[in-house]
């Protein structure tokens, strides 16, 4: 299936022409907005908005930005034909997502569309006039610079938004010190590890965390403490006759195995860094191991997607046929597991979620 990058979205918004105001797509909005400049290629879009009707003009307002983060959120909810409400999307954040809206909504693939929206109360179920969305179709382009609705027959029934929970944790101390991340950014490592360890566990895989991240502390426990975590690789069925697969696993940020027969994945969380490190890592550990079914996956931010791809394709790595997983889809999954008990699902259910990004 056919996906969008922010890199696409900024591409769109960037044939528009620059010296003309644009209308919201809700007539009820009176404002209007002028695009000022955009960064290629995924942003930010600078624009202006004003509304005439109150007095004001352009020169009255300062430029406000629509941010690369915003753009990529809303890139990857779009599938092909697939209606998308933006305020659901970004959870009702950023002032100037009804902006980006109009602006895609000039372009030739995006059109504006009210689906139907199921009903229930008190057991009756109805069919109501719904909310406005956006639809992609890009096999049906329509002329650019203007607004085109289009009729659908599609209804929606809305469900609660699934939010990954993440309890206080700590990082040690030594972590901190030895590293030059920010700690901002080596908190989010650390949830991501967390919420890979408790995916795992739904799954009934038994986790290796990295050697230096087993002292991180969550619900006042450190991680390497949790049951089915891996105290040592050497102990594991699988890794026991092969020391030097162990010794260049001991720093991979995460290798779940399952059965003592299996690794169904084995994985490098990269945040605000490059991803060349964790493919190194893990192409030093398939040399070392024998042949063995497996997935390498870098599982990055959403925004890193055109980064993961150029650097897994890279020949020193093409082996790996690397997967990605996206940050957006292991709080998915995450909080689909803490939402619900799954069972009795293969290893194969990742495949649902990790992207294969080999060329």
């Amino acid at each position: 299936m056919r996906k969008l990058s922010a890199s696409n979205l900024v591409a769109f918004i960037n044939q528009l022409e620059k010296n003309t105001v644009y209308n919201y797509i809700n007539p009820r909005t009176k404002g209007v907005i002028k695009v000022e400049g955009i960064d290629l290629p995924e942003g930010p879009i600078r624009i202006k908005r004003w509304e005439p009707a109150k007095g004001q003009s352009e020169n009255d307002k300062s430029v406000e930005h629509i941010s690369t983060e915003m753009i990529w959120r809303v890139a990857n909810a779009f599938n092909p034909s697939a209606p998308i409400n933006l305020d659901r999307v970004l959870g009702g954040s950023y002032n100037t997502r009804s902006v980006l809206e109009a602006l895609l909504a000039y372009t030739p693939e995006f059109y504006f569309c009210y689906p139907g929206r199921i009903e229930n109360k008190g057991g009756q179920t109805s069919i109501k006039h719904g909310h406005k969305h956006l639809l992609w179709r890009p096999d049906s382009p329509h002329r650019l610079g203007i607004l085109e609705k289009a009729e659908t027959e599609i209804v929606i029934s809305e469900m609660p938004a699934l939010d990954a929970f993440y309890d206080s944790l700590v990082l040690p101390s030594d972590q901190i010190e030895e590293q030059e991340l920010d700690i901002e950014v080596l908190r989010r490592h650390a949830q991501i590890q967390i919420a890979l360890y408790f995916i795992g566990k739904q799954l009934n895989f038994r986790t290796w965390i990295a050697q230096n991240d087993k002292g991180i502390l969550y619900q006042n426990k450190r991680i390497g403490e949790y049951e089915g975590v891996i105290a040592s690789l050497k102990d594991e069925q699988l890794m026991i006759a092969y020391d030097d697969a162990v010794q260049a696993a001991l720093l991979i940020d995460c290798i779940w195995f399952k059965n003592g027969k299996l690794m169904p994945a084995v994985m490098e969380v990269e945040h605000s860094t490059g991803v060349t490190s964790g493919l190194s890592r893990m192409k030093n550990f398939k040399d070392k191991f024998p042949p063995f079914p497996t997935r390498y996956v870098i599982v990055a931010p959403d925004e890193d997607r055109d980064k993961v791809i150029k650097e897994a394709n890279k020949p020193q790595f093409a082996d790996l046929d690397t997967r990605y997983f996206t940050y957006s889809a292991v709080e998915e999954l995450y909080a689909l597991c803490q939402r619900r008990k799954i069972k009795g699902v293969t290893e194969e259910f990742l495949d649902c979620y990790m992207e294969r990004v080999l060329n």
